[in-house]
């Protein structure tokens, strides 16, 4: 008898091992997934996608689509098969307010899956995912750490309502409002209480018109469209929820992964690109892929042609993620294709590639669980002493203004900030006037936090536009709730090339990091010895930053007292003082960090193999993380000076780009170190110039080659204008004040002009042809005048020819008229 209750003991561990549950646990936790559609083909393809990515990633427990259509709509409708479904009543037009906001039925769809759905009374866990998204490996909320009252979610840095008067306007308890979304995982229990606040708040928000401004909820557009996120985050708030925020699971293919981190959820939320190569589910919003036998999303490049187009192995395993997203959901497509009763596709060599099995071997599911996440994080990019230590959250700052100057930097900034793999989120502080910000067109460039201008100061009417970057730090501080430990502070004229911790350069509390700037002499002459009490402290440091966010809570206000301390102090603007040659004081702002800092003492680590400027010789074997584009450089008689594209706006005229520079392959190669340093400036200005044309893109300029008037008007947002047309050349002549020492074709943005020259061929062709029209017409006059000494009769038959019978008697009638001639 014992052996048998052993036999049975042993039959029942293994049973629960291989089954996936842990011996001892009364009953298997169980799982639920959730997402919400509507009727329409844009969510079908998604969902095809969805669910295919579902039963690959091998995600436990049932799933259920949240369909909401309305009656009309589900006549018509022909996906109810694409997915196990729960039909929703469609909340798109509110039953009592009428308000058009689709975005609603996810919170809708919630509550009535929890009121009307079984299986929502046999469940542990939910996960709640969007479709657009592609699972690449199972999510167990347990395993991700979540527990009753603290669900797992995505963090939304965006949310910026949390921070603000929203959040006091719309919850008793703004304190506990989390900015996240994408993914979450929760106790059943938890999402009882939470859902139908989830849908009231959002309700509330969205009637919430007067606070629908993007300097209040961070909503590029203002238009309220996020108003059901920041319902989540409110209704959590109001049910006590805290959240467990995971970074590492979500990742928008695009963007760079930190090392070591292996996402197991890719949102195609935004637009991304493989080389000439890119996908936005925008462009596919009317698409009947799903129902339209042998058609799929264009076809990504292959494995092994992004090997050979990225060396740099964190963002290769970016561009790898790109095309696995793809090729998951067109693998997904050619199964439902065949599922809808479609012929077998012809053979092709991409098709044998979705079949084998090394793609199989690629999308395989991703099993890593967070604490093993970090330790790989840890061996791979760091040594640490303890097993798991995760590393602290960064910031990324930049300032700007509201000019399409600062614009297009803000474009190149950007994309490589997204291809950097820079760790954590990234915000624009954006100095404007009032009467600027009406007129202003970028919000949607990069998240923001908008600033009061203080180019003129508003006490001394002094015009010094950089003394906003100090400014708006302090704005920043005092008015974010700031859960990142470090603070990296950049300019706008910079471009990543890599990312920039405080781990791999040191950083600490009461040390940050910081680049040299040896031309700020002050600090060793009468200016420092003026303008801080410790002059021995002073740093000559400046366009990196990475500060420990504690540091700058005691520094900040310290930077805009001295940047405006030593711009009144005119009477030492002089060159051999400051180092600014131009002896106007422009470079008060810089000798007000650097004495802010001393006032405090905080000496900075100073690396110089953090930052570049293009034109300079790089160090050997030094991989420079940032170029510095503040100075002219050239490329043999190529070159660029951001200061001559001042007044032209690169951003908002269809496919406006700066001059390509010299192709690699032509540059001189006898002196390594001029061929190094020139190679960095053609890699500064080619990733500027693509952050443009992918800018453009996302904007749906028109192609170039379209047939258009070459007089529109481009002044107009092509957001908004869709036209295109000619730069006039006084746009960048006339009204740019800097010197012309460059040649023209440095001063014009380059517009691809295949528009014009297909316009000028249909021109010429008009003139062919109405000149040969002419001609004939002469002809028949002439024609009619030799036949008057004719007969009657003839005359008229002449007169009844057709067309056709005169081109094919005209021969004759030329050797007529010879012989009359000769009479």
């Amino acid at each position: 008898m014992a052996n048998f209750l052993a036999i049975l003991m042993l039959v029942s561990f293994w049973v629960s091992f291989i089954s996936g549950q842990n011996p001892g646990l009364e009953a298997p936790y169980r799982i639920h997934t959730l997402f919400s559609v509507e009727c329409q083909n844009y969510f079908d393809w998604q969902t095809v996608g969805f669910m295919h990515s579902f039963k690959k990633a091998q995600q436990p427990g049932p799933v259920t689509r949240l369909l909401s259509c309305t009656e009309e709509e589900k006549k018509n409708y022909k996906g109810m098969d694409l997915a196990p479904t729960l039909e929703v009543p469609s909340m798109s037009r509110h039953p009592k307010t009428g308000d058009w906001y689709p975005a609603i039925n996810k919170p809708a769809g919630i509550v009535h899956w929890l009121k009307h759905s079984k299986d929502a009374q046999s469940t542990d866990w939910v996960v709640i995912l969007d479709a657009d998204m592609i699972l690449r490996g199972p999510i167990i909320p347990w395993e991700l750490g979540a527990e009753k009252g603290h669900p797992v979610a995505a963090y939304y840095g965006y949310l910026i309502g949390c921070d603000n008067i929203l959040a006091k306007m719309h919850t008793k308890h703004p304190e506990l409002c989390d900015k996240v979304g994408g993914l979450l995982a929760m106790h059943i229990d938890d999402l009882r209480v939470l859902a139908p606040l989830w849908l009231s708040k959002t309700e509330e928000v969205r009637e919430d018109r007067a606070h629908w401004g993007t300097n209040i909820t961070g909503d590029i557009y203002g238009t309220g469209w996020i108003s059901e996120m920041y319902g989540y985050s409110f209704g959590a708030a109001e049910a006590g929820l805290r959240h467990k925020i995971n970074d590492n699971l979500m990742i928008y293919p695009g963007y760079t992964p930190q090392p070591g981190v292996e996402p197991i959820l890719l949102h195609y939320g935004l637009p991304f690109s493989v080389g000439n190569w890119s996908f936005s589910k925008l462009e596919h919003h009317e698409d009947g892929i799903v129902y339209e036998c042998g058609q799929l999303f264009p076809e990504p490049p292959y494995p092994r042609e992004i090997k050979l187009m990225e060396p740099d192995p964190n963002k290769r395993r970016a561009l790898f993620l790109n095309i696995e997203c793809i090729n998951t959901m067109n693998e997904g497509l050619l199964l439902q294709h065949a599922r809808n009763g479609c012929p077998k596709p012809k053979w092709s060599k991409y098709l044998s590639f979705l079949k084998s099995k090394s793609f199989a071997k690629l999308t395989q599911p991703k099993l890593l669980t967070p604490p093993r996440m970090q330790t790989e994080v840890a061996k791979e990019v760091k040594e640490i002493n303890e097993s798991i230590r995760p590393y602290p959250k960064i910031h990324t700052l930049f300032s700007t203004e509201c000019t399409t100057y600062f614009d297009w930097q803000t474009v190149g900034l950007m994309h490589s900030f997204h291809l950097s793999g820079q760790p954590g989120n990234i915000t624009r502080l954006l100095s404007c006037t009032d009467e600027d910000l009406k007129q202003y067109k970028g919000h949607d460039l990069a998240p923001t936090h908008y600033v009061p201008s203080m180019s003129r100061h508003p006490l001394t009417g002094d015009w010094y536009p950089a003394i906003n970057k100090p400014a708006a730090v302090v704005h920043w501080l005092n008015h974010v709730n700031v859960d990142a430990e470090y603070i990296v502070i950049l300019d706008a004229d910079m471009i990543l090339r890599g990312p920039i911790t405080p781990w791999e350069f040191k950083a600490a509390r009461g040390r940050p990091v910081s680049t040299p700037y040896e031309y700020l002499i002050g600090c060793d002459n009468e200016l420092a010895k003026l303008h801080t009490r410790h002059p021995e402290a002073c740093d000559k440091v400046g366009g990196v930053i990475i500060m420990h966010i504690d540091d700058l809570r005691e520094f900040a206000l310290l930077w805009l007292l001295k940047t405006e301390e030593v711009r009144a102090d005119k009477a030492h603007y002089a060159t051999n003082i400051t180092g600014d040659i131009y002896e106007s004081g422009w470079i008060s702002e810089m000798y007000g960090y650097s004495f802010g800092a001393a006032e405090l003492k905080l000496r900075h680590l100073i690396s110089n193999e953090i930052l570049i400027y293009p034109g300079y010789v790089p160090k050997p074997d030094v991989k420079y993380r940032v170029f510095h584009y503040g100075l002219e450089f050239k490329v043999g008689n190529w070159s660029f000076d951001k200061a001559k594209w001042r007044e032209v706006d690169m951003v908002n005229k269809c496919w406006a780009t700066f001059p390509d520079p010299p192709d690699p392959s032509t540059l001189e190669q006898t002196d390594e170190n001029e061929l190094q340093r020139d190679l960095l400036g053609i890699e500064c200005a080619r990733t500027l110039n693509e952050a443009l044309r992918l800018h453009h893109k996302r904007r749906n300029c028109p192609e170039p080659t379209v047939l258009s008037n070459p007089a529109l008007d481009t002044t107009k947002d092509i957001a908004n204008s869709r036209k295109v047309g000619r730069f006039s050349k006084t746009d960048d002549i006339e009204s740019n004040p800097v010197p012309r020492n460059h040649s023209q074709e440095s001063s014009e943005p380059k517009v691809r002009d295949g528009l014009f020259s297909t316009l000028r061929f249909w021109i010429i062709l008009l003139w062919v042809f109405s000149g040969l029209g002419f001609i004939l017409v002469m002809l028949a006059m002439c024609s009619g005048y030799t036949s008057k000494g004719s007969s009657k009769g003839k005359s008229n038959k002449s007169r009844r020819r057709s067309y056709t019978g005169f081109l094919k008697t005209n021969g004759r009638d030329r050797q007529g008229r010879k012989s009359d001639a000769s009479l």
